[in-house]
């Protein structure tokens, strides 16, 4: 095994890291990470994961760093200095998604709700980046309509029998890849079926989902209000915010940062969309980059090249993930001799 300094100061990549939710999916996983063309209840890839999936078992949702059999959660509680610099720690988590079915209708607390029923200091608005599609792919975002607690909570109700029920009530949005939406905590959404989605969190497995089914799982009472008392997990709702303008709103352009003749760095989501996190797009055409700030968290979405320094160099391709620790800041570089393109999640 590597001595803890020496791991911390070069980009660390992960053994891979399959989530299981009460959704299937993970078909569009083989042409992003090469795994088996199927799908299945375990239709997440949890990203340099810091954090623990919520009522699981021997630490799942826990990333591990390829080769050093020691989770990145316990070195971090090591080297946070090094890993993280003056923050000492990461507040973000990333995932790669397939949903062969949709999700349940739910929501996400805010940090108020969080601190108050939940015992954390973080919520959970998150982003989407669509990076592949099925037909027909779709997203509910925002109550189309308005709609009190009360009939909500009667709808709840009636999902027991008639599943779709909260469908005609949401704004039903096709999306397409490349296509960004940001979630605020507290908004009414469900993914689709037929996404591959790139997500970035607040790092927290926070989910509100008031429905009975996913496709043929039968939630239990845990799973659909966290242990909260119904009238109170309802309350993580935001019934104030509805109509079309709700979906229109969330939806992202990416802004131009800066541009070489190699390479071009956009913004997806940045301070003004939200302070929980940043998301930027490095494309290279046949050139190089440097990696400047760090921490970071780094998703190979398209093509192929190489990560380098001193001493030290490790091929990339599609689906490939690694974190860059704050010390090594400005001391690595993106190379490709065709193109390669990188999502950077940053705190």
């Amino acid at each position: 095994m590597m001595e803890d300094t020496k791991l911390c100061t070069r980009p660390l990549f992960f053994e891979r890291n399959r989530v299981s939710r009460v959704y299937r999916g993970g078909l569009l996983f083989h042409d992003f990470f090469g795994d088996e063309p199927k799908d299945s209840r375990k239709p997440e890839e949890w990203v340099g994961s810091l954090v623990r999936a919520m009522d699981k078992e021997d630490g799942e949702g826990l990333s591990v760093v390829r080769g050093e059999n020691v989770s990145f959660a316990e070195l971090a509680a090591r080297r946070p200095e090094l890993l993280f610099g003056e923050n000492n720690r990461f507040d973000v988590l990333v995932k790669v998604l397939d949903s062969a079915e949709r999700l349940p209708v739910q929501t996400h607390p805010d940090r108020a709700f969080s601190e108050k029923y939940l015992n954390s200091t973080f919520g959970k608005t998150e982003m989407w980046l669509i990076l592949k599609t099925r037909p027909d792919a779709c997203i509910y975002l925002g109550f189309g309509r308005k709609i009190s607690k009360e009939r909500f909570s009667e709808l709840a109700e009636q999902t027991k029998t008639a599943p779709d029920a909260m469908l005609p009530y949401l704004n039903r949005v096709e999306v397409r890849e490349g296509d960004v939406y940001l979630i605020p905590a507290r908004t009414v959404h469900a993914i689709g079926a037929g996404c591959l989605i790139l997500e970035v969190q607040e790092p927290t497995d926070f989910t509100i989902q008031p429905e009975y089914w996913c496709g043929d799982y039968l939630l239990n009472e845990r799973e659909m209000y966290l242990g909260l008392k119904k009238d109170e997990a309802l309350d993580c709702f935001d019934f104030g915010s509805c109509g079309t303008d709700v979906a229109l709103r969330a939806k992202k352009r990416p802004k131009i940062i800066r541009k070489t003749n190699a390479a071009l760095w956009e913004s997806l989501i940045g301070e003004k969309d939200t302070p929980c996190f940043s998301v930027e797009r490095l494309s290279i055409t046949r050139g190089k980059e440097t990696l400047g700030r760090a921490p970071a968290l780094c998703v190979v979405l398209e093509g192929e090249g190489m990560i380098r320094g001193e001493n030290y160099g490790e091929q990339l391709k599609r689906g490939d993930y690694f974190f860059l620790p704050a010390c090594a800041a400005d001391k690595y570089f993106i190379s490709s001799e065709s193109s390669i393109q990188i999502a950077v999640c940053k705190n």
